[in-house]
């Protein structure tokens, strides 16, 4: 090779753009989105030939652009319903399907509140006029906390003051902004805007926060798919999930 050559070689490996050996979409509950993103991070160290794109959003409206061909490879779901759904309709790699994670559901209040409820049946004070919760028919924490208003039979009385939500996030910001004077949020998310809001109490009578993972039927990088869901399941990716207020399933 002459010089010419090596020189045209040289400056098309420095001034090319980067190129990936695999790139995977990863749909994930709009609750993931902290601790997900860091999994990620750290997962494109330990593999910079792959590329990672995330989508957080609420688990149904997830699934369904799944069903519709979106091209994801690895699918989170907040709750086993979803889930279950996706399965229904045949969209997972049949076995690959596991639980990774367990939350808790929690009502949190603005930080500078001055009505705290400490359970669930003060939230019939009238100081507490609107509740924000997410969308019962699309986002699992709407449907788990209606569950627990139904178990302390509070679901009636209470229907008039709730102010639905889109996923999980959006009920966050909402008391985090003091638009309203409670809301239903997952543990883990009242964890990162501690200086914003404040847990009022633990949430019992629903069923349990469970979080399940599946690769993608449809997948066209199964390999580096396979090779994140090894990296979440590893020391490495449950000690980050810990870390954002996870637990073990």
């Amino acid at each position: 090779m002459n010089l010419r050559k090596i020189c045209f070689a040289l400056s098309f490996l420095l001034f090319a753009p980067n190129c990936y050996a695999g790139e995977i979409t990863v749909s994930a509950a709009a609750s993931l989105t902290n601790a997900f993103t860091e999994v990620k991070d750290v997962f494109v160290t330990k593999y910079p030939e792959i590329k990672v794109y995330t989508n957080f959003a609420s688990s149904n409206n997830l699934l369904k652009q799944i069903n519709e061909g979106a091209p994801v490879d690895i699918f989170a779901s907040a709750d086993q319903v979803t889930m279950d759904k996706g399965e229904a309709n045949q969209l997972f790699v049949s076995g690959s399907r596991k639980d990774f994670a367990r939350n808790g559901l929690v009502l949190i209040v603005p930080f500078d509140a001055k009505n705290i409820p400490k359970s669930p049946q003060d939230l019939l004070n009238k100081d507490i006029k609107r509740i924000a919760i997410g969308n019962v028919d699309s986002v699992p924490a709407g449907r788990y906390a209606k569950e627990a208003l139904e178990s302390e039979k509070l679901w009636t009385d209470l229907n008039s003051r709730l102010v639905y939500a889109e996923h999980v996030r959006q009920v966050l910001d909402y008391v985090a902004r003091g638009e309203v004077d409670a809301g239903f949020v997952y543990t883990s998310d009242a964890l990162i805007k501690k200086d914003k809001v404040k847990i009022a109490t633990l949430m019992q009578g629903h069923t349990p926060v469970l979080y399940p993972i599946a690769l993608v039927k449809s997948s066209k990088n199964t390999k580096e798919a396979q090779l994140f869901l090894d990296f979440l399941f590893s020391d490495e990716g449950k000690n980050i999930l810990l870390k954002y207020g996870f637990t073990k399933p």
